[in-house]
């Protein structure tokens, strides 16, 4: 299937595919922005359609008002309505290109459909000094790729010359979209006064901007190869988290392979700078991605990956404002007290005490908490002890069988565990007669 627009470009692609003995379809765009000459551009490729004997798909937007709507330019509108309208067309229908041109590989007896579009050399040059200009990574610098998914652009290699002077040779009618002349529109400024003003200093500055094209891709190979062995490094996943330790990650002292790693869950390139400031945070701190549901928790000498208060997630941060927690082993349900003079017990707040119960001087509390499974080393001052004790010691007098021990969790304030869940508080964070507010936790096993 062929994108056609009906300009020189998409005209001399239907051409090239002709004479190399594919089969095809045509499909067009009206974006309904230039009145009378849209109407025009679609009636001529309708026409190309019977001069080739194949079948034409045309799609009209509503361009403007989706552009307003989701508060996009124009360009950018077209864009995506385009692409989402192609992605529609491959994945629907039953036309399978194909070539009768025996030099062609054909691994096997299945035929694919692909979109092809007509976009040229010059775009490509266009393409990567806009990006270059907003701001990009190496990524942006290396163009439009020749292939994504099923969509193809076989003319990147070819500059407008040539498919102009191609056209000419083979006597191809085609049409002119006017508003290419104005520069209103970002790419038409790049093409039409940005890109001859520097060719007159530099005359070659599209076949330039291409072997540099070229160049980057090679370079972004090596790169990715080189980021993908530290990331193997570094990166390692645990369940549905992923664990980066934090002085490692800090000694390359480099925001690109910081980029790189958080960029994978949703993170966006501003956020690199708070990742660092991160680094330097106290145990519990944290951040979320905009685009998606993750957050970088700071856990020690740590950084966790980890879904935002996912029930099958390993470590779950537990903000002031939650009230319901759910994790693997039920759900926390949080509540705040008041009481002008309980005693040691809270007795005096009428407040019935369990395993599942825990009851908290607010005083001595601060959040954000972390929600997490028990790991070796963790320790905790035990509801009526002044001494520490290992919870691996402390599962042992409690004769936990290894399953129980495999389903314990903690609630862990500032590197100090506040509760075993559903098994005994920290002596430090008790109700004593002094308190004046209580932080309630209560812990609902699965089901209840």
């Amino acid at each position: 299937m062929l994108a056609v627009s009906g300009g020189v470009d998409s005209v001399v692609l239907c051409e090239l595919c002709r004479q190399a003995g594919y089969d095809f379809e045509i499909a067009h765009c009206n974006f309904q922005l230039r009145g009378e000459e849209s109407e025009r551009d679609e009636k001529f490729v309708r026409g190309l359609g019977e001069k080739y004997k194949v079948e034409v798909k045309v799609k009209k937007f509503d361009t403007e008002r989706f552009a307003e709507q989701n508060k996009m330019s124009i360009q950018e509108s077209a864009r995506v309505l385009r692409y989402e309208w192609f992605e529609e067309l491959v994945r629907s229908s039953e036309f399978r290109v194909r070539s009768q041109d025996a030099g062609l590989p054909t691994p096997d007896s299945r035929l694919r459909t692909f979109l092809l579009t007509a976009h040229h050399a010059g775009d490509n040059a266009e393409t990567v000094l806009m990006n270059f200009c907003r701001g990009t990574g190496l990524h942006g610098l290396t163009g439009i790729p020749v292939a994504y998914g099923n969509i193809k652009r076989p003319l990147l290699i070819f500059a407008k010359d040539e498919l102009i002077q191609f056209a000419k040779e083979n006597k191809l009618d085609f049409v002119e979209d006017s508003s290419n002349l104005s520069s209103k529109y970002t790419r038409n400024l790049f093409r039409n006064e940005i890109i001859p003003a520097i060719s007159k200093v530099y005359p070659q500055v599209n076949e330039n901007l291409n072997d540099n094209i070229s160049r980057f891709k090679e370079t972004e190979k090596l790169y990715k190869v080189a980021v993908g062995d530290i990331k193997k490094k570094l990166v390692k996943e645990k369940g549905s988290e992923w664990h980066i330790p934090v002085k490692q990650l800090m000694g390359y002292n480099n925001k690109a392979l910081i980029y790189e790693i958080i960029s994978d869950f949703g993170f966006s390139e501003k956020q690199i700078d708070e990742v660092i400031k991160l680094s330097a945070s106290d145990s519990g701190k944290f951040i979320d991605s905009p685009t998606s549901h993750y957050r970088i928790i700071r856990h020690r000498h740590w950084f966790i990956i980890s879904p935002v208060q996912s029930g099958a997630s390993g470590m779950i941060i537990i903000e002031e404002k939650n009230k319901h927690v759910a994790f693997q082993e039920g759900m926390i349900e949080i509540e705040g007290l008041q009481t002008s003079n309980p005693d040691k017990s809270g007795q005096a707040l009428n407040l019935q005490t369990s395993n599942s119960i825990a009851l908290l001087d607010s005083k001595e509390i601060s959040f954000p908490f972390i929600l997490r499974k028990w790991k070796a080393g963790d320790y905790f001052y035990p509801l009526g002890m002044k001494k520490k004790k290992k919870l691996s010691r402390f599962f042992i007098d409690q004769k936990f069988s290894k399953t129980e021990k495999e389903k314990t969790w903690v609630i862990e304030m500032n590197k100090k565990i506040i509760w075993i869940v559903g098994q005994r508080i920290d002596e430090r964070f008790k109700v004593t007669e002094k308190t004046k507010s209580v932080l309630k936790l209560i812990h609902r096993p699965p089901g209840v």
